[in-house]
């Protein structure tokens, strides 16, 4: 394997000897010398996976061999995948409100849609099934609820599909 300047493939993506401390011990323990510094250090996944040793959204969450953080991870990305659909289809500003506040509403409105959007994909980048599965049941359920003619209660003609254009992706 190439080098690359004194390291490999696996140490620039995380994946390489564990840092070492001040003294000189390794970050495990193993070695003798200064300080001991803890840090345990996950594998990043680059292909899909079942388990619940998964990174999501944020460095050590949902936390290592805990379940019930992990179940709580996936709740999380359900309902955030619910909520974009939910901004991608609400009804919010009046059809007589002022333009300019209106556009700005429609402008903070989108902003978070985006970034929730965002959110999500960014958690489904944690290549574990489990949140991928998640993700697509929680927009799936969204658009069913908000989005689909299933709870529509006036006419064809008169359905505004949202304040927001629709998404790009």
């Amino acid at each position: 394997m190439n080098n690359h300047g004194g390291h490999g493939m696996g140490d620039m993506m995380g994946m390489g000897s564990p840092p070492t401390s001040a003294g000189g011990a390794m970050a495990n323990g193993t070695a003798g010398g200064g300080g001991m510094m803890h840090r345990h250090h996950m594998m990043m996944h680059m292909t899909f996976f079942w388990g619940k040793n998964a990174e999501i959204l944020f460095s050590g969450w949902p936390g290592y061999d805990n379940l019930g953080m992990y179940v709580l991870a996936l709740i999380v990305v359900f309902f955030l995948a619910i909520f974009v659909e939910w901004l991608s289809h609400c009804k919010l500003i009046k059809e007589n409100s002022n333009r300019f506040a209106a556009g700005m509403a429609q402008t903070v409105m989108y902003g978070i849609r985006v970034g929730l959007g965002y959110m999500v994909m960014l958690a489904v980048m944690s290549f574990n099934a489990g949140v991928f599965l998640v993700a697509i049941f929680g927009h799936m359920l969204g658009f069913f609820f908000f989005g689909s003619k299933a709870f529509k209660k006036d006419s064809p003609s008169t359905w505004k599909t949202s304040d927001l254009p629709p998404m790009s992706c």
